[in-house]
């Protein structure tokens, strides 16, 4: 069955996270996706070699594409290279700040020769401003923007434990890409696109910036609470186990303490009345419920919060996660062999699970490419 965006062609300079997620969904909705690497290939083929030898980061991102590799600082190769966006309905690049614009590939420029083309250009920090022209990786963005403060424990900030500015990045691309796509279709013409990676956490930031803008205080740092909600985090059972609980409003705070707590006057105690009093007075309200779930099994914590329709979820690890039952999976092929990987969202209602492309060899479609578009 052909996707929906069978026949559009995608021609991607893009590398390590951000610009191949963002294409990795294009080609998954039927896009045909020509990935141009150099001759030593995209980085993150060497980032690990942990699925058959093949890089995790790799095999996630690159599925379902074709693997050009071509060095457009030389004549031909950069003849060809114009030749396929040409035909091309997308060009999206992450490359280093100015790049694309010193090889001749800059977005404005391929727009004024191809008017239906849609450029996405991700970067670190946008194309103007003081920090445009600076290198930028995930983790720098995750500081840069603030987002290392805010994760972590009270003693010390964190990093978010997956690529959250790249991930964040590529997904705004997708959906800006679409956006455009469907814009074309009224118009005839294409647009250009500029997704900044701190942009896009900035964003995923506007709560904490409202509240030191607003409040005067930006949130703590909490660990497995929540800054602005109580009780909101992870508790210990009497078999050391913990059981991480959400109370939303107030009718889930007068349930929580009368059928999970068993004290239903603590839903009454001038301390812990509102959502906001309860965020003023964590310490105590922790305790509090510390105090009650050290006397009691995980099994019956559990058998509690179900009864009652308070929210709750386990304290899992990656090997939870590896044999969790609403995990779904899906198979792609790769040069050494297949790789199941997390069913991407979203769910199709109406059609069986897509099938995913492999994931190509460095070069594999080199020969072929070249000569269709000679």
């Amino acid at each position: 069955m052909a996707g929906p965006l069978d026949g559009i062609l995608v021609v991607s300079l893009e590398q390590a996270v951000a610009a191949p997620l963002c294409t990795c969904r294009l080609a998954d909705a039927g896009a045909r996706v020509i990935k141009v690497e150099r001759a030593e290939g995209d980085f993150a083929r060497e980032y690990d070699h942990v699925a058959h030898g093949e890089s995790a980061y790799f095999v996630w991102l690159n599925r379902g594409k074709q693997s050009l590799v071509l060095d457009f600082k030389a004549p031909e190769d950069a003849a060809l290279l114009h030749r396929i966006i040409a035909r091309a309905d997308v060009l999206v690049q992450n490359l280093a700040p100015g790049a694309a614009e010193r090889a001749g590939f800059g977005s404005d420029a391929m727009r004024a020769a191809h008017p239906r083309l849609i450029t996405c250009d991700i970067s670190g920090y946008g194309e103007t401003g003081p920090y445009a022209r600076m290198k930028a990786y995930d983790l720098l963005i995750q500081c840069e923007s603030g987002l290392a403060s805010v994760t972590g424990t009270p003693e010390a900030p964190g990093r978010v434990g997956v690529s959250a500015a790249d991930i964040a990045s590529g997904m705004t691309a997708h959906a800006a890409i679409l956006e455009a796509l469907i814009e074309r279709g009224r118009t005839g013409r294409g647009k250009g696109v500029s997704v900044a990676m701190f942009d896009a956490l900035a964003d995923w930031m506007t709560v904490p910036l409202l509240h030191h803008d607003y409040g005067r205080r930006a949130p703590a740092r909490v660990g497995l609470s929540h800054p602005s909600i109580a009780p909101y985090g992870a508790f210990s059972s009497q078999d050391g186990k913990q059981v991480v609980l959400g109370v939303q409003n107030e009718r889930e705070w007068t349930a929580l303490c009368a059928e999970v707590l068993g004290v239903p006057r603590l839903a009454e105690d001038p301390r812990f009345v509102s959502n906001e009093l309860r965020v003023r007075n964590r310490i105590a309200l922790d305790a509090t419920i510390s105090n009650i779930f050290r006397g009691l099994s995980r099994a019956a914590i559990v058998g509690r919060l179900r009864s009652a329709g308070i929210a709750f979820a386990s304290l899992n690890g990656v090997r939870e996660l590896s044999s969790h039952p609403q995990l779904r999976r899906v198979e792609i092929a790769t040069p050494t062999g297949p790789v199941a990987l997390p069913a991407p969202p979203p769910r199709w209602r109406d059609e069986d699970a897509r099938n995913l492309g492999p994931s190509p060899a460095l070069g594999q479609h080199t020969q072929a490419i070249r000569k269709e578009f000679a």
